[in-house]
């Protein structure tokens, strides 16, 4: 057996970051404690639930572009697993205060969006995105908190993609399309068991595909030297623990703002504010002519649940990775990944808005919410997810299956 020497330990041990640990905790008191006074105290703790969210993403390394890649190429089913148990829990915690109306006396709506054209162009390019830019849009918020440079490109043009869908989004609305639907029509219980019966399948078809390549299930590694309490301070933690840490925290959004936990409609305001801060007036779109959004670009960003919420978990990401001793930004971008962040993230920012939301506003809380659409979603960004995995050798020069499972 090989000698490991002192240098190697220390080598393989993370390294000292407590000031950029004391300053990520800093900042994220700070906004808490200034939006909690400045404009309200829910404001200041949908903060606080963002930055749990982004200490949570990035501890469990809980990715959901990933987890499909290994899917399509290896067979490996254990991220869709936990995807499946993510969703199981919300359904449970969601659909009983959706059907009351009421969630501690306050009024909660869910996601629920049309079925239509829009969803599947959207969604497909998304998935595609989702590839090429090397995350979805939690991936890319709590990736770019963990100091990844690369992924910071990503959520420029992310936001760039975002404002773009907003000043044609009238002439996808009026493509054809469905009515709302969610399950939670059919009644609180009806609507689980028949959400709990579609995940089981899920879940059971990866268990399938993943034993008729590989003969046995993957079995979760953990680092020896990550092991014991030190891993819940350091990561990485479970995923499973991860996924019910989500759900729970994605059930206290819904219960502080009265509605499900969203990302990328932020981004769109973001970037609208950029344009109003250049001298261009997008508030003679259509789209923002909208009642809600017409408030929201009228207001400070403050004022906007998804924006303190994605600040939120950039700032839980930076603290989490300087726990982790890994933050540590590097600009060395090869030129063909640098393009591939350009295209995924005008990508993904397009795609999310003609299709009402992301992995997060579409599949995670409108399946949460009982909503089809959320479900269409799903089946036409795994199909864009496909086409993405085989663009994907053009961009990178890297193995298939990424080193961080949450990239």
């Amino acid at each position: 057996m090989a000698q490991v020497t002192a240098a190697d330990q220390h080598q393989q041990r993370p390294l000292h970051q407590s000031p950029i640990v004391w300053g990520a905790a800093a900042l994220l008191l700070v906004a808490i404690l200034a939006v909690g006074s400045a404009i309200s105290m829910t404001q200041g703790a949908l903060i606080l639930v963002g930055g749990a969210l982004g200490l949570v993403l990035y501890h469990a390394a809980f990715g959901f572009t990933s987890a499909w890649r290994v899917f399509i190429i290896e067979r490996r089913g254990r991220g869709l697993r936990a995807q499946m148990v993510l969703l199981a829990i919300a359904v449970l915690l969601f659909f009983p205060a959706l059907s009351a109306g009421t969630l501690f006396d306050h009024p909660v709506r869910g996601f629920v969006s049309p079925i239509g054209v829009s969803v599947v162009v959207g969604a497909f390019m998304f998935g595609i995105g989702m590839q090429l830019g090397g995350g979805c849009a939690s991936g890319t918020l709590f990736t770019a908190g963990g100091g990844n440079a690369r992924m910071m490109v990503t959520l420029l043009f992310f936001i760039v993609g975002s404002v773009l869908a907003t000043i044609n989004f009238d002439w996808w609305m009026a493509l054809p399309a469905l009515e709302p639907v969610s399950l939670v029509e059919l009644g609180a219980v009806p609507g689980i068991a028949t959400s709990l019966v579609l995940f089981a399948a899920i879940a059971a078809l990866t268990v399938l595909l993943e034993r008729r390549r590989h003969g046995t299930l993957e079995a979760a590694a953990v680092p020896a030297e990550r092991r014991g309490s030190a891993r819940w301070l350091r990561g990485p933690w479970p995923l499973l623990f991860g996924a019910v840490a989500l759900a729970l925290l994605n059930f206290a959004t819904l219960a502080l703002s009265g509605k499900p936990w969203g990302i990328t409609s932020a981004f769109a305001l973001w970037g609208a504010k950029g344009l109003q801060a250049a001298g261009m007036d997008p508030g003679q779109w259509s789209y923002w002519q909208q009642p809600g959004n017409a408030q929201a670009l009228g207001q400070s960003i403050w004022h906007d649940i998804n924006s303190v919420m994605n600040i939120g978990i950039v700032l839980g990401a930076m603290l989490a990775a300087a726990l982790a001793g890994r933050f540590r930004p590097s600009l060395r971008i090869p030129l063909r990944s640098l393009a591939a962040c350009v295209l995924g993230g005008l990508l993904l920012g397009y795609g999310a808005r003609i299709a009402f939301g992301c992995n997060i506003g579409a599949y995670f809380s409108g399946i949460a919410s009982g909503s089809l659409h959320g479900w269409l979603w799903m089946i036409f960004a795994f199909a864009g997810n496909m086409v993405g995995v085989k663009l994907r050798p053009f961009f990178f020069n890297q193995p298939a299956r990424p080193a961080v499972s949450g990239c």
